[in-house]
């Protein structure tokens, strides 16, 4: 948002306060300022009177004027097209220094003397206007020839540039940003003069619209002539500074300007665009198939608050129009419909000037200053709505601050913000400004009654620390989240914070869920964040293809966060990826490492989050699973995740090499206290036992027998060694090595006898299997 000093003036005095103070009081009511720029034209730049003009004997393209610098005439040679005798000019005299060594001096230019220049926008530091010299008129103040320009405080402005936060739609104007440094300074606004120069016709003389009843916009409808308009030369330079001029086209440039002074949306058509039906212009507004509000004469003129079409320069007769709509509403339905969207809608979205009322009266006293005739009267189709009712408690308002702020005090502030407040003993009913449609509930009340106290201005308070049992749910999923974070490090991934947003376009190509349309983000900040994430997964292959591209070859990260379901319901997972190398180039590996591999990487994540089982996938439903190398993570015989190799189209969309991910319910893991068991002094034995059982039999189940044996003596058992041959047929053999070991004494071989039999006797009844011969 750009503002200007003097062009604040023009709302509110604030001629004794500095421009440094208005920016150090801006930010500190929330509304940062990004950059200030100070115009400055230099010295000698004068106001001169082009008296006469000639065509130079010797050059087509060159003209000879005299100019009256109030105290003397001089001679001066232009070039440019535009200029012509009665013309108010900038002169730079002999001696003025343009900046960069340009130095004004005595010259003759084909034989003929000069001296002087007469100066373009450019040349004065300015924005460009044209391709010519710039043309003063009494906008800027009283004219007065030999006058230097750097005395004109109006084209000497200070250009303040604010960071607005998607919010504050009520400041993207001068009124919108008066009205805060009004309730700040406790200034009043200025009234701004109304004078109208009406023609001799009423506006039902020569315009009717209709407008369908089921419209949701506010809207004013006026009819002006303008074949005698000419917008200023201040406020063209003005629309430059906010970077909408447009050249030759002065009914845009004044709908521009006018839009950025009030905060109201204004647009014109041409009274041939309109139907002509009995000596009448006629418009219909009425809802497309779309369900957008939309004008129609001959043909579409616009679509409400959502796009406009351009404005034709030739014509001199237009009906303005002033619009406003809820910007919730038409945020909503823009992303619902995907409709194309103009400049016009950022205004409208983020909550444009709801009094029209205002912004068609400043429009019409403008316009009518400089030249252009109003048909008395306008169309008007305004709903009346109940401005928002909050009950707030002031004890409540108080304990939020963390100070004591006066009822009386409070009251002030909001009603300097606009708010109508009545009070009721402890507590006060106010009722919210239409343009406030930020504000909800009591939290959004008190910040703004902080932003205007100063944030500095609350005392600081130490902090009181209660003695209470603080020992809960989301303490404890904090330590356990804390223990999970050094152990991802201490086992080589790099922790990451992604957004809980992400590309909704993506997570359909990929097969995963996306939350139910009704459901959807209506405003997303961009469009590669237009949904909520329902896999962490997808944002850390991004992130690892980002990595690559600036030459990471070898990632590994986590992230412990939240996601959505369909009914955007949440949850929060842990999740991991690793791409490239298992281990860096060194001298052991020749400089040529492994690829990571899917045991290492199971490895890490079963070092990070402790004991868990794994079994295939049998239903896989994105298309992130890679179809052989997969896995269900299993946490007490519940699948809380899974873990899989990224499938090979998927690592070449991101042009990522052997890449392993897991993806594991936070809530399932455990985070129980370890507690130490005293451990056996004595020598442990290893026995191999090989087994045959059928190829369909899980090895899941073997575990399960043998674990419920609760032998003292069984102390590891892992799988080994998988044998198939022609011979086995339908069977295979397993291999699997036990870990025996006694806590009291040391296993003679009766004793690792008497186990191992104890486990084939088990697995013989159970499972119908037995050792292989």
């Amino acid at each position: 948002m750009i503002i200007t000093r003097t062009w604040l003036e023009e709302f509110i005095d604030i001629s004794r306060i500095s421009t440094d103070e208005i920016c150090k009081t801006l930010n500190s009511i929330g509304l940062e300022v990004d950059s200030v720029e100070k115009i400055s034209i230099v010295p000698k730049v004068v106001i001169g009177k082009v008296l006469e003009k000639e065509k130079h004997p010797d050059a087509d393209k060159l003209n000879i004027c005299q100019v009256d610098l109030g105290t003397q005439t001089v001679q001066i040679v232009c070039g440019a097209k535009n200029v012509d005798a009665g013309q108010f000019v900038p002169v730079a005299t002999v001696g003025c220094d343009m900046g960069n060594n340009f130095i004004i001096k005595e010259a003759k230019l084909r034989g003929v003397e000069s001296n002087g220049m007469i100066c373009s926008a450019t040349e004065l530091g300015l924005s460009k206007l044209n391709d010519g010299i710039l043309e003063l008129d009494d906008s800027i103040g009283e004219l007065i020839l030999g006058k230097e320009l750097r005395e004109y405080t109006k084209l000497n402005d200070e250009i303040i540039e604010i960071e607005l936060t998607a919010n504050r739609g009520d400041c993207l104007s001068i009124n919108g940003i008066a009205r805060e440094l009004s309730a700040f300074y406790n200034i009043p606004f200025i009234e701004f003069d109304k004078q109208i120069n009406y023609n001799n016709f009423g506006i039902g003389q020569v315009l009717e619209v209709e407008c369908d009843s089921n419209i949701q916009s506010s809207l004013i409808f006026k009819a002006i002539d303008f074949s005698q308009f000419k917008l200023s030369v201040l406020h063209k330079l003005r629309t430059t500074f906010i970077g909408k001029y447009q050249e030759q086209n002065d009914i845009k440039n004044v709908l521009t300007y006018v839009t950025h002074a009030t905060g109201a949306i204004l647009n014109a058509y041409s009274k041939e665009k309109a139907i002509s039906s009995n000596n009448l212009c006629l418009l219909n507004v009425k809802k497309d198939s779309d369900g957008f509000d939309n004008v129609y004469g001959i043909e579409q003129l616009s679509k409400i608050c959502v796009e406009q079409k351009d404005i034709d320069a030739n014509e001199t007769n237009f009906i303005i129009e002033a619009s406003y709509i809820n910007p919730e509403l038409i945020s909503k339905k823009v992303y619902e419909t995907k409709v194309k969207t103009g400049e016009v809608y950022y205004k409208a979205s983020r909550g444009s000037e709801p009094n029209i009322e205002f912004g068609v009266d400043y429009f019409a006293s403008f316009v009518s200053k400089h030249g252009a005739l109003i048909y008395k009267g306008s169309e008007t189709f305004i709903e009346d709505k109940e401005k928002l009712a909050l009950d707030i408690s002031v004890r409540k308002v108080n304990a939020i601050i963390g100070q004591e702020i006066p009822k009386i005090e409070i009251e002030k502030i909001l009603n300097s913000l606009g708010f109508e407040v009545k009070d009721r003993g402890e507590v006060l009913a106010i009722k919210v400004p239409y343009y406030r449609h930020d504000i909800k509930n009591i939290a959004d009340v008190t910040e703004e009654i902080v932003r205007i106290i100063g944030i500095d201005n609350i005392i600081a308070k130490p902090l009181e620390i209660d003695e209470v049992n603080r020992v809960n749910k989301t303490s404890n999923d904090l330590i356990k989240k804390n223990k999970l974070r050094f152990k991802a490090i201490e086992n080589g991934f790099y922790e990451t914070l992604t957004y809980v947003f992400c590309s909704k376009e993506n997570l359909e190509k990929y097969g995963f869920k996306t939350v139910k349309e009704e459901l959807e983000l209506i405003n997303p900040i961009v469009k590669e964040l237009n949904t909520y994430r329902t896999t962490i997964l997808l944002n850390l292959v991004e992130a690892c293809a980002n990595n690559f591209k600036v030459g990471a070859r070898s990632t590994a990260f986590f992230e412990i966060g939240t996601i959505f379901d369909e009914n955007r319901a949440e949850s929060k997972k842990i999740s991991f990826i690793q791409t490239g190398s298992a281990e860096l180039e060194d001298f052991s590996n020749a400089g040529k490492p492994k690829n990571i591999d899917f045991f290492s990487f199971s490895k890490k994540v079963l070092n990070t989050i402790g004991k868990f089982d794994l079994e295939p996938m049998t239903n896989i439903d994105n298309l992130f699973i890679h179809p052989f190398q997969n896995a269900n993570v299993l946490i007490d015989g519940k699948v809380v995740g899974y873990i899989c190799k990224l499938h090979p189209s998927v690592c070449a969309d991101f042009d990522l090499n052997d890449t392993f991910i897991a993806e594991i319910d936070f809530e399932a893991i455990k985070n129980d206290l370890v507690k130490t068991t005293s451990y056996s002094k004595f020598q442990s034995s290893k026995k191999d036992l090989s087994i045959i059982a059928p190829k369909s039999l899980e090895y899941k189940e073997i575990k399960k027998v043998i674990n419920s044996l609760n032998n003292s003596n069984i102390k590891q058992f892992n799988l080994i060694d998988i044998y198939n041959d022609e011979k086995l047929g339908t069977n295979e053999s397993l291999t699997i090595r036990f870990v025996l070991q006694n806590d009291e004494k040391t296993m003679e071989e009766e004793d690792i006898t008497t186990t191992m039999n104890s486990i084939l006797d088990a697995l013989n009844k159970e499972l119908s299997i037995g050792l292989r011969q």
